[in-house]
């Protein structure tokens, strides 16, 4: 007995169902086919007629519906094919859609009235294969759940200082939604849903409103309200009302309210829909949209202008251009007054209203051609009420998009901006910056138009900088000397704005050979938890004081480093003692101190991989790098007068600490025996080695009474030096 009971529920539903579905109330006829469709999943009729109900709420789910309804019963209505064009259409399968709407046409007789509807939304599906595969740069935002809900909301009017928003709603907050069960329902329509209302939020900040309030009093009548326009420094309103099938109104502010709206006069509404309208900022001239002069009840867009009396005068077309023989609608016009937008259901739609626009020729008088504002601005659903916002960087529209909340939402329309991507090259050996590498980012615009931008890492500070279009993922490839080091992908975000920068440092395998642009200035190494010179170190120093002297204009920065043994900050300042013996050194030995200066970087730039006790060794070090000015490129540097005693006989050592930097350094074996030279500077050299070459004296005196006396054995450093000032200095090492 049960199951008789089910069907005759299911059937009783299905009944209510299809009572709604033929007055086209849509949302009211969802619930019972889901009642009917929770009994049995697989009812075809309940299905189809579902999926055609959620068109207008959830495309995908319509999509789903439909075609599971058709594949259970392939002629579950004779216009099943139609149907799936149009959803098809909606979820941007324009292929199928063609298709479908093909299958459709072949089914209808020769001079079947339909064939041209059906030629129209073949051509929309073209248009709108054309529109989305050219796809502009535009940022398209949703308003959020504040102002959006699951019901229409349209018509946006922008305040002058664009901190209040009026809009249009059919949502549950419009006046009389709670009084549904009274004997005029409240506030339904005939189509089931909510009359319209009026609603004003302000902005609390770039991304949020307040809650919005309804304007409901004297504003919003017994039918549909809409807002249309403020103007006048925001003291008045245009507004819609369902009055003798709908007319253009006017209101007033008084005492921080509205006034009772007022209805235009004659020319501009008539017993014919009047829908939308638009006041040039100067206010003499109205452009409005009206079906008054149409043959078969379209919209077309008229304007008028003030007279004498200061009313509006006869209403003149905006000629054949805009006007088609569909419905044109909702005309807006820039500040400057040169460029009209309006919204269409004819020339190149992608599918029902697309945003259009025209420029006004001043020479001919007219308007020019409509340009399709292009996807994604326009969808294949409705797209209208396209308003700039107060100082025209961007735009507010209402439309209905996969992703909303439900019907109609209202957008911000933001075309995207550049931004400023800078910041430095590093190499990820050591850290240090790269100056002289090329950067290319390429990308691409929306439409696959390739991008490319290119810097330059500057000299010393190894900085770029690039401005490119934000939005996309660029493959930035990385190069020196035209050589490619890596490439690599990096995702700028949008930015509709163009004050946006975005710091980007780089990190590339790239191993500098000439880092300091002359072999001369050689790394120095220490012995663990150690900044004592080892005797090496000393003969080292005494080279770099050599180039130094040589080359006045040359300053150099020395760097202290460490192993990973301690901690960073034990590090830090270990590493800062090791530059601090080599900068002692070279001052001691003559060298200014304003050509010096010392960092350390601890333990955060190793020479390598801190793995083995030979790799440590390598981290514990002190580096000399030049120091140039921005732009100044590494100049050919003079090795240094007395680098080399060019006798042959040299000890293998420095002398370490005269101020000129002598030095008798040789790739030949020690010879015992002794020897003199002359330098060029008048520096006199005595070296003196024994039978076994185990034991070595230096004497040099240079040509401004600085002297220096050094003896080395096994290994062992004894050094004494006077400068030219009669100072003194000491240095003495053993050979551990």
């Amino acid at each position: 007995m049960a199951q008789p009971a089910l069907a005759q529920s299911s059937r009783k539903q299905l009944k209510t169902g299809n009572k709604y579905f033929e007055q086209e109330n849509y949302r009211a006829s969802i619930p019972f086919y889901e009642q009917v469709l929770a009994k049995e999943p697989n009812n075809a009729l309940a299905l189809f007629r579902a999926g055609i109900a959620y068109m207008s709420f959830d495309k995908e789910k319509a999509s789903d519906y439909i075609y599971k309804a058709q594949r259970l019963k392939p002629k579950v209505s004779k216009d099943v094919e139609y149907w799936l064009g149009r959803v098809d259409h909606l979820n941007y399968n324009f292929d199928e859609a063609i298709s479908h709407f093909q299958a459709y046409n072949a089914t209808l007789k020769k001079k079947d009235t339909r064939k041209m509807a059906l030629a129209q939304l073949i051509q929309h599906s073209k248009n709108a294969k054309v529109q989305f595969n050219s796809p502009k740069d535009i940022f398209v935002k949703n308003l959020g759940p504040t102002i959006n809900t699951s019901f229409s909301e349209h018509s946006p009017v922008i305040s002058a200082d664009d901190k209040m928003l009026l809009f249009t709603s059919r949502g549950e907050s419009v006046t009389g939604a709670g009084n549904t069960a009274s004997t005029d329902k409240g506030n339904i329509a005939s189509d089931g849903e909510y009359f319209e209302d009026i609603f004003e939020a302000k902005r609390v900040d770039d991304e949020n409103w307040e809650k919005p309030r309804s304007l409901s009093g004297v504003l919003n009548g017994k039918g549909h309200d809409a807002s249309i326009q403020v103007f006048d420094n925001d003291q008045k309103m245009l507004l819609y009302r369902q009055d003798e099938n709908g007319d253009v109104f006017y209101s007033e502010k008084a005492g921080g309210d509205w006034t009772a709206p007022k209805k235009l006069n004659n020319n501009i509404n008539s017993k014919a829909f009047e829908s939308d309208a638009f006041i040039t900022p100067d206010g003499l001239t109205i452009f409005f949209s009206t079906s008054k002069f149409s043959e078969d009840n379209t919209l077309d867009i008229y304007s008028a202008t003030r007279q004498a009396g200061g009313d509006w005068g006869e209403p003149k077309s905006v000629g054949g251009v805009i006007n088609t023989k569909f419905d044109d609608d909702s005309p807006y016009l820039s500040k400057d007054g040169k460029t009209m937008y309006f919204s269409s259901r004819g020339h190149n739609t992608m599918g029902g209203y697309d945003i259009f626009k025209s420029e006004y020729d001043e020479i001919g008088r007219k308007w020019g051609t409509p340009e399709n504002m292009g996807y994604p601005i326009n969808t294949p659903d409705d797209d209208t009420y396209y308003r700039l916002s107060p100082d025209g960087s961007y735009a507010y529209l209402s439309s209905y998009r996969i992703g909303g909340y439900g019907e109609k939402d209202i957008y911000t329309i933001n075309y995207i901006k550049n931004a400023i991507i800078r910041g430095k090259v590093f190499t990820m050996r050591d850290s240090t910056v790269i100056p002289g590498v090329e950067l290319v980012f390429n990308g691409t615009q929306a439409d696959k138009t390739a991008l490319s931008y290119r810097d330059v890492t500057k000299p010393v500070t190894g900085d770029y900088q690039v401005s490119v279009l934000s939005g996309r993922t660029y493959q930035v490839a990385v190069s020196k000397d035209g050589k490619n080091i890596t490439t690599e992908e990096f995702a700028v975000p949008i930015s509709t704005n163009d004050s946006t920068v975005i710091e980007k440092n780089f990190y590339v395998p790239y191993v500098d050979t000439t880092n300091t642009g002359f072999a001369g200035l050689k790394k120095i190494y220490f012995d663990t938890d150690k900044y004592k010179l080892r005797p090496e170190s000393i003969r080292e120093l005494n080279n770099i004081s050599g180039i130094l002297k040589a080359n006045p204009g040359l300053n150099i920065s020395i760097e202290g480093h460490c192993d990973s043994r301690n901690t960073d900050e034990y590090n830090i300042v270990l590493g800062q003692n090791r530059a601090d013996a080599a900068y002692n050194y070279l001052k001691k030995n003559g060298i200014t101190e304003t050509r010096m200066t010392t960092v350390s970087y601890g333990e955060r730039r190793p020479d390598a991989p801190n793995d083995s006790p030979e790799n440590m060794q390598l981290n514990r070090r002190v580096e000399f790098r030049p120091i140039l000015k921005e732009g100044e490129s590494m100049p050919t540097l003079n090795p240094g007068a007395g680098t080399s005693t060019g006798t042959g006989t040299g000890t293998g050592m420095s002398t370490g600490t005269m101020s000129t930097g002598t030095s008798t350094t040789t790739a030949a074996p020690l010879q015992p025996g002794k020897s003199k030279v002359k330098m060029a500077d008048g520096t006199k050299v005595k070296t003196k080695v024994d039978e076994d070459s185990d034991k070595v004296k230096v004497k040099a005196k240079g040509p401004d009474g600085e002297e220096s006396k050094t003896k080395t054995k096994d290994g062992t450093i004894d050094a004494k030096t006077k400068d030219a000032s009669g100072e003194k200095t000491k240095v003495k090492t053993d050979n551990d």
